[in-house]
């Protein structure tokens, strides 16, 4: 457990983590995917330490809009976005990887406390380590936790003036429902604080898929690296050569969708299973969902936040929004 101390000093690096009981139902979840028709693997397994370094490095890449975007409302609306989210006491930052989005908005929302929650630890961690040097009279608090499952802030931050950070159009990985049970949860962990999120917006195919299917083949890397996370955890055979990445927009349905592809008949084996792949089955590895700033407006209302301003960039492709409970 996280104990409390002054606010000008530094937490010490730990990682408050689950049970070892818990990686069961992780292992099961995992399996049933597998097995299910048509397989899927969740896309959390996407981000090890390889996948968040090469993740970081997508973000980089010109095909790749949501980051530039997003940067770009950060500056050009920072002054209005702190107005909006008012005095807070805690900046809390989902699957906030190297933490670099988060630092932009300490100069200007001035937290005292500083909570980076992400599922890959050691990626966190050296982030942290950083962090420390540059910002020592920051409280910080690492935790190494999947927010999507179970959303748990240290006893030691206080509920008052909490503002959650999602940045990156992260929910859109999550199908509309269950975007807004997170969102809920999000809402009821800071009863007098906010949620200052960012949000992909629906446009044209010809943007969109570039984006996730890049001509360096990074995002491929990505995808491809998620089977050899899955080997880790499940002790399963995945031979990355065999498969290709896919990924497509769904416009129907405001999506991006991702797969890994088999090339050929496959058989993949791990402790107690097997599963036969034929050549061109695919497993379903990610969804991103797309939204109007109407729809997720609506979304956010539905979640319990009032008081909902949001700002976009110059080609309105991308839109940063801040909400109060």
């Amino acid at each position: 457990m996280v104990q409390p101390r002054s606010m000008l000093a530094a937490a010490p690096l730990d990682f408050p983590m689950p049970p070892p009981s818990a990686s069961r139902p992780a292992t099961t979840a995992l399996q049933a995917g597998l097995l299910s028709q048509p397989a899927y693997i969740d896309p959390k397994y996407l981000y090890d330490t390889l996948g968040s370094s090469l993740f970081s490095a997508i973000t980089q890449l010109p095909e790749y809009y949501p980051t530039r975007c997003e940067a770009e409302i950060l500056r050009g609306h920072i002054d209005d976005i702190a107005r909006h989210t008012g005095k807070i006491s805690a900046l809390i930052d989902l699957g906030a990887g190297d933490c670099a989005k988060a630092e932009t908005l300490f100069a200007s929302l001035r937290p005292e406390i500083y909570v980076p929650i992400d599922i890959s630890e050691s990626y966190l961690q050296d982030a942290v380590q950083r962090l420390r040097h540059a910002h020592s009279r920051l409280t910080i608090y690492p935790v190494g936790q999947d927010f999507h499952q179970q959303l748990s802030v240290p006893d030691a931050i206080p509920l008052s003036g909490r503002l959650f950070f999602y940045p990156g159009s992260s929910i859109g990985n999550l199908d509309p429902d269950r975007a807004q049970a997170l969102l809920t949860t999000i809402r009821q962990a800071c009863p007098d604080g906010g949620l200052l999120i960012g949000v992909d917006r629906v446009k044209a195919r010809e943007i969109l898929e570039p984006a996730y299917d890049d001509a360096l083949h990074l995002t491929a890397a990505f995808n491809l690296n998620l089977l050899r996370h899955v080997n880790q955890q499940l002790g399963s055979d995945f031979d990355v050569h065999y498969w290709q990445h896919i990924a497509h927009y769904d416009e129907p349905h405001s999506r991006i969708q991702m797969y890994l592809e088999a090339q050929s008949d496959i058989s993949v084996h791990w402790p107690g299973a097997h599963r036969d792949f034929r050549e061109g089955e695919r497993i379903h590895t990610e969804n991103s969902y797309k939204y109007t700033p109407q729809s997720f407006r609506d979304l956010l209302t539905g979640a319990g936040f009032s008081h909902i301003e949001h700002w976009s960039d110059r080609l309105g492709w991308f839109s940063v929004f801040s909400a109060r409970a």
